[in-house]
């Protein structure tokens, strides 16, 4: 996806998720690339999807601390 990307977790077996924006639509989602030994095929899903499918997995709580940042206290 074009645009902005921000990391939000790399596992240990090196997958990787990303935040994503694409620069003309502003639709923001959240990209799973697996490591290569699982085929390194990156896969987008919506947030709300993401968040949902294993609420309490490392990668979701670090999109969960990243939302959390952008509240004052």
């Amino acid at each position: 996806m074009k645009g902005m990307t921000r990391v939000l977790y790399e596992s240990a077996n090196g997958d990787v998720w990303r935040l994503v924006r694409d620069t003309q639509s502003g639709v923001a989602k959240v990209e799973h690339e697996p490591n290569a030994s699982s085929g390194g095929r990156a896969s987008l899903i919506e947030i709300g999807k993401f968040l949902r499918v294993g609420a309490n997995g490392p990668e979701q709580q670090a999109l969960l601390q990243l939302i959390g940042t952008l509240v004052d206290d």
